[in-house]
């Protein structure tokens, strides 16, 4: 059997992106020159290129352009902590004053010349004609391939379509099969789009097999390709298994057996493939295969690293008190992080994961275990990637990986000036075939395809801002539609049902095409439950109860439970107890009329938070709010920013003066401790915070009376606009829900 080469290391390390153009240290890759000539030419351009490829050089240099003309450049990311991450990087190339920060729970210069966002924030901001967008210049979308998210994907159509076509887009994807079709889509509905396809990785990848002889308990990592064809030892060893594979019991006598992870992480580190990260698919696995290494006694850093970590860990927890430090596990946490091993998933607080995202990027840290949520965005690059299983659970059970996850995972592989080649290793198991590897590995990427959906919240602001002949125009324009015309047909069928649901719910008008009150509030919701987010509201079921029960009937809304369920019986506050009482009504009238009217359904309340989060919100110790809440430090703190975005959507629409001021009150009750911990860009060399963690954005003030957005124009020679109507006096500008925490929130 063969090993790969021990010497990884580049023999010249590219020196760090963010250059200004013109001012780079390294000479660009052709894609890139080909992106940049397109900007300079005043194209959009779409950049479908591996993970690691260099795709946000060709947006800096947009960045830069903007910037010289004297326009704003919006920078979009589909989560909280890429913005994070992007906010600190422009931040040292053009200054803290330049760059600012808009996430939902951190408002931070929202009027600089850049502002890095959530991609909701910009939406909103579209729809609600925001004063902020008269002078954008660019729009940067980052990681785009985000429009196929079956939640939140038609958010990214919804912003093409409507951002104005004198604003660059420029549009950052992964590989995708199909990117000539998403090009040809953004130049129907935007405007001239060059699409830059870049299919090699920047750094080689050499997929192993890792395998463990028993009787000398030694790892032996087996190359699986020889260019695009299984390698010969590759095919010894599964013509091996396949005889072993007759005989019961045939591979322990072979002594052929699967590495333990500690033994795994030695291979690496005497081949010198370290800094890994390991992908294994379940948080506890994760902690689990940390505990491992410390029992087996793995120690990859030196005294100097070991201090250092410290150091970033001890700055990025110093607001949590020491009782709160004990229940989060902080002494096995930091004992792990010192011998260079940790676990990253979202069972874990914000400031523990991005404690170990500082320090695996500054190279302190040897190996990483990680869900598979690490691979969506972060820039987290390692020498190796090991994918511990080639199968996942799944809503319909367990089922292999695909290969576009499969090029996600080990797009991680090979840090570009760093590393010779990347390396992607998957353990061997009896039932694991190296050509089940090579087919992953050599499998074409797959399609981008459309997750377009009329949401009531969109249906409201079509009514609001389009005459009734035009209300169709965004679904005209959408990637679903490009894609498949009986597709199209589809989603305007939902859009009616939603508009005559809507109207006998009494938010629309359709003789005469206007909102009702109602329907200018369910207007400003942006949540996954946005009509009975309204109902909600717009029924009084808020109005009149302290902050810790608005809270509590909230939470309803909001919480959700992942991996597990809990244990325990929902405890209710009594006074809160009978307002979800009726807003369960409510809500199952609502998804009985949606299911005789075909539509999806809207998700049933759960009450299983309620006692939790009004128990946070009056100050209880988190011993005993965790205790209650039977979740994991990391879910608590997810449901916690959740319902703190929705009490801050509330605080911007509710009708009644007093639930407003509550709304406030009761977010500002849940934001503190653990929970506000973290979601801050720290230590980025600039000096200086960029606003609290949970601070609200200020809010948009609703459109003057018989004032208009700024008008969507099309993109095709000689068409006619859409007219758009202006906002109706006092009606409130579209708000976000909290998909992801801090995706969302207030506008500025």
């Amino acid at each position: 059997m063969t090993d790969p080469d021990r010497d990884g290391t580049a023999r010249g390390a590219l020196p760090g992106a963010g250059a200004r153009p013109g001012e780079r240290p390294f000479q660009l890759d052709p894609f890139q020159v080909e992106a940049v000539a397109a900007l300079d030419r005043g194209e959009s351009v779409l950049v479908s290129a591996p993970t690691g490829a260099g795709k946000t050089v060709v947006a800096e240099h947009a960045v830069a352009r903007a910037l010289a003309a004297g326009r704003k450049a919006f920078y979009t990311t589909p989560l909280k902590a890429l913005s994070n991450q992007k906010f600190a990087e422009l931040r040292r190339v053009h200054g803290p004053d330049a760059v600012g920060l808009l996430t939902g729970d951190v408002s931070h210069r929202p009027d600089a010349p850049v502002v890095v966002m959530t991609t909701e924030v910009l939406r909103n901001m579209l729809f609600a004609g925001s004063p902020v967008v008269g002078d954008l210049g660019l729009v940067v979308l980052d990681e785009v391939h985000y429009l196929q998210d079956p939640y939140r994907g038609s958010v990214w159509e919804e912003v093409i379509i409507l951002t104005p076509p004198d604003v660059v887009l420029v549009c950052l994807s992964a590989t995708v099969a199909n990117a000539g079709e998403l090009g040809a889509w953004l130049r129907r509905v935007h405007g001239p789009t060059a699409v830059v396809v870049e299919r090699r990785r920047p750094v080689e990848l050499r997929n192993h097999l890792a395998v463990a002889r028993r009787a000398e308990r030694d790892v032996h990592l087996v190359p699986v390709l020889d260019g695009t064809r299984l390698h010969r030892d590759a095919a010894r060893l599964d013509a091996q298994l396949g005889r072993l594979d007759r005989r019961p019991g045939a591979h322990r006598r072979a002594g052929l057996a699967v590495p333990r992870r500690s033994e795994l992480v030695h291979a690496l580190a005497d081949r010198a493939m370290l800094p890994a990260i390991v992908f294994i698919f379940s948080r506890a696995a994760c902690d689990d295969a940390v505990g491992q290494c410390l029992v087996d006694g793995v120690r990859l850093t030196t005294a100097d690293q070991r201090r250092e970590i410290r150091r970033r860990a001890e700055e990025r927890t110093e607001g949590l008190p020491d009782d709160e430090l004990s229940v989060l596990g902080y002494g096995p946490w930091i004992a792990g992080l010192e011998m260079g091993v940790a676990s990253h998933h979202a069972g874990l607080i914000p400031a523990f994961r991005e404690t170990v995202e500082s320090c695996f990027a500054d190279g302190l840290l040897g190996v990483v275990y990680a869900t598979e949520t690490l691979s969506l965005g972060i820039n987290m690059p390692a020498r190796t990637v090991v994918v511990e299983r080639l199968t996942k659970v799944r809503e319909g059970g367990r089922s292999g990986l695909t290969s576009g996850e499969y090029a996600q995972l080990t797009g991680r592989a090979g840090r570009r000036g760093l590393d010779v080649v990347g390396n992607a290793v998957v353990p061997w198991s009896p039932h694991l075939l190296a050509a089940d590897v090579a087919r992953l590995a050599t499998s074409e990427p797959p399609d981008l395809r459309s997750s377009f959906r009329p949401t009531y919240n969109l249906a409201a602001n079509l009514v609001r801002r389009y005459p009734q002949d035009q209300v169709g125009y965004v679904l005209d324009r959408s990637f679903a539609q490009f894609l498949d015309q009986q597709h199209h047909r589809a989603l305007s069928h939902r859009l009616d049902r939603s508009l005559a649901l809507l109207e006998r719910w009494g938010y629309v008008d359709r003789a005469r095409w206007r909102l009702t009150e109602r329907g200018a509030v369910l207007a400003g919701v942006y949540h996954e439950a946005d009509l009975l987010v309204t109902e909600a509201v717009t029924r009084g079921l808020l109005d009149d109860l302290d902050a810790p029960d608005l809270a509590a009937v909230a939470s309803t809304l909001t919480f959700e439970v992942r991996a597990r369920r809990m244990a325990g019986e929902a405890r209710v506050p009594a006074a809160a107890g009978r307002r979800i009482a009726e807003l369960s009504d409510v809500a199952e009238q609502l998804r009985s009329d949606e299911h005789q009217a075909k539509l999806p359904q809207t998700r049933r309340l759960d009450e299983r938070f309620a006692d939790v989060a009004a128990r946070w919100a009056r100050g209880q110790r988190l011993d005993r709010v965790l205790a209650r809440a039977e979740l994991a430090p990391g879910d608590f703190v997810r449901n916690v920013r959740q319902l703190v975005d929705l009490l801050r959507q509330v605080a911007l629409v509710a009708p009644d003066p007093g639930t407003a001021r509550t709304a406030g009150e009761a977010a500002d009750a849940l934001d503190h401790g653990v929970a506000a911990a973290g979601g801050v860009p720290v230590g980025d060399g600039t000096g200086g915070q960029p606003g609290e963690a949970g601070a609200s954005p200020p809010a948009v003030q609703p459109a003057e009376p018989g004032a208009s957005p700024p008008a969507v124009q099309p993109a095709e020679p000689g068409a006619s606009p859409p007219a758009v109507q202006p906002a109706e006096p006092g009606t409130s500008p579209p708000a976000a829900r909290p998909a992801e925490p801090g995706a969302d929130g207030a506008l500025p």
